[in-house]
């Protein structure tokens, strides 16, 4: 089931939102593609063994690393979803508050999956723990805005928390299936870290009055 838009409309322009969809092109397409991809994953990619011990190298590539993607169907499909669930996040907790939550996923789903694949030298990039952190926000803040979905030849609609259950539930069911599914170099428990964050987050320190969204 892949998303195509929600119902749900927002009082500002999302101007957090886009400048981190222009970040992620910018860095794509003005230097992964410049100095070719798999140069620039073994460049800024964050390698789990780089921070076993930590090291410098390896919490700056924390950062780096979730502006990366390893093609372009990587790069759009995040950025699609984001562009979709980060508006509304961003319009109800304030700008501040949304790149925190942002880059606070990111991290936090990368660590995830260091600490779970410590000996791995495999370089992991991807917006994918951030945005995943985007999602647990939005199942919070809006569970029962409409979805508009696309599933093979049918479009159809369902609640937000409907389905982003099923998308989180999905990525767990991957990391049992792994060594069965052609994706397995996804970094799943990035995606359920960064999840997890946001969610929290947004039950924390979402905002306590919907008017008050700075």
């Amino acid at each position: 089931m892949f998303p195509i838009s929600d119902e749900n409309p927002t009082k500002r322009f999302p101007g957090v939102t886009v400048l981190l969809i222009l970040a992620n092109l910018a860095v794509f397409f003005a230097w992964q593609i410049k100095v070719g991809l798999p140069k620039s994953v073994v460049l800024a990619g964050l390698v789990p063994t780089e921070l076993h011990p930590i090291s410098q190298p390896g919490v700056l590539h924390l950062f780096t690393s979730m502006f990366m993607h390893g093609g372009i169907a990587h790069l759009l499909g995040n950025l699609w979803f984001l562009w979709i669930f980060g508006d509304n996040v961003e319009d109800e907790i304030g700008r501040i508050k949304f790149l925190f939550l942002y880059l606070l996923s990111g991290v936090t789903g990368a660590v995830t999956h260091v600490v779970l694949n410590a000996q791995s030298d495999i370089p992991m990039v991807g917006a994918s723990g951030a945005i995943s952190g985007v999602l647990g926000a939005y199942l919070v803040l809006h569970p029962k805005a409409r979805v508009k979905l696309f599933a093979g030849l049918w479009f159809f609609q369902m609640p937000a928390w409907g389905y982003l259950l099923v998308w989180i539930g999905l990525q767990v069911l991957a990391l049992t299936q792994a060594s069965k599914l052609a994706g397995m170099g996804v970094a799943y428990w990035a995606h359920i870290g960064g999840f997890a964050t946001g969610l929290l987050f947004a039950i924390f320190l979402g905002p306590r009055q919907k008017s008050k969204n700075y």
